[in-house]
């Protein structure tokens, strides 16, 4: 079922909506979720805005071309209208972004006009809780021109954390001949871990990340999430400082990084960006990533590949 819109929806309600809904809400991989497609037509770019938001995250300014990320800040007033319903099970509370993977068909002008289509394609289970993934879709006509999929994680407990645990008391009890086979069994497992990870890429620039990066990307953005704006109101949320837009790190990069017209553009976030900070943007061939602090700890690490 489609929903046809006249404007965007205003993300303050939605994420105050999201936030009471969000007591009630018991997510599961199998439970129901919407099915209803949010379309929003004759939609054209807030060219201001779209400045602003260019100079935050190191775009050029004034080419009428869009950046390959923005398609997806002006689809999150309807992914958000979505995920902050009654009938959406996961908690808006929480909830993490945890990957986006981008296609870019051709080059999307900054003077065009647009329509806008996002829904709900399922709920997975995923080892920390259960994931949903968002479709974004941008079409001139009938042709999508630039399309995406986020995924969305809602951490609770799982049947796998479960059986770890069962087995972590199981270890505990056994004679002293078994638990020293265990431990020597986890320490094979993570040398496998450990020689399988990936060697970080070589190191193209260091960046220093201002304290008030959250405040500006929400100011152009309209993503006006709590833990991304102040120190205080990160921390009523887990946070001891505010954290930076998963969506400005990928931004940034790819800004840096260089995207062809026709492309497609994947993302895993790994970590948060703590801020101010201090951080390495890395580049190899059509790899990328964010690392930061004296360990270099990966917060972001991408990949762009041109269509041919």
């Amino acid at each position: 079922m489609s929903l046809v819109l006249t404007t965007p929806p205003s993300l303050p309600p939605l994420l105050a909506r999201g936030a009471l809904l969000s007591l009630f809400k018991r997510p599961a991989p199998d439970a129901e979720f919407p099915r209803t497609r949010l379309v929003l037509g004759n939609l054209r770019v807030d060219l201001a805005r779209l400045a602003a938001y260019e100079r935050v995250c190191g775009f050029p300014t004034g080419e009428d071309a869009l950046p390959v990320t923005y398609p997806h800040v002006l689809g999150f007033p309807l992914a958000m209208r979505l995920m902050s319903g009654r009938d959406f099970p996961l908690p808006l509370l929480g909830l993490v972004h945890t990957s986006i993977t981008i296609t870019q068909h051709r080059a999307v002008t900054a003077t065009g006009e647009y329509e806008l289509s996002v829904y709900i394609d399922g709920l997975a289970p995923h080892r920390r809780g259960t994931e949903a993934a968002v479709i974004t879709e941008m079409r001139v006509g009938d042709e999508v021109v630039w399309e995406s999929r986020s995924t969305y994680l809602a951490r609770h407990r799982t049947r796998q954390q479960a059986s770890a645990t069962a087995e972590a008391v199981a270890a505990a009890e056994a004679v002293p001949g078994e638990k020293e086979a265990a431990r020597a069994g986890k320490g094979a497992e993570g040398a496998e871990v450990a020689e399988g990870a990936s060697k970080p890429l070589p190191e193209v620039a260091e960046w220093r990340i201002a304290e008030d990066v959250g405040r500006r990307y929400g100011a152009a953005s309209g993503d006006r999430n709590p833990i991304h704006l102040h120190p205080l109101t990160a921390r009523l949320f887990g946070f001891p400082r505010a954290i930076a837009h998963g969506m400005w790190t990928v931004a940034r990069c790819l800004a840096a990084h260089g995207v062809p017209a026709r492309a497609r553009v994947e993302a895993e976030f790994r970590a948060p960006v703590l801020l101010p900070a201090t951080v390495t943007y890395a580049a190899e061939g059509g790899r990328f990533e964010l690392r930061g602090g004296s360990a270099q700890r990966l917060h972001l690490a991408g990949r762009v590949q041109p269509l041919v």
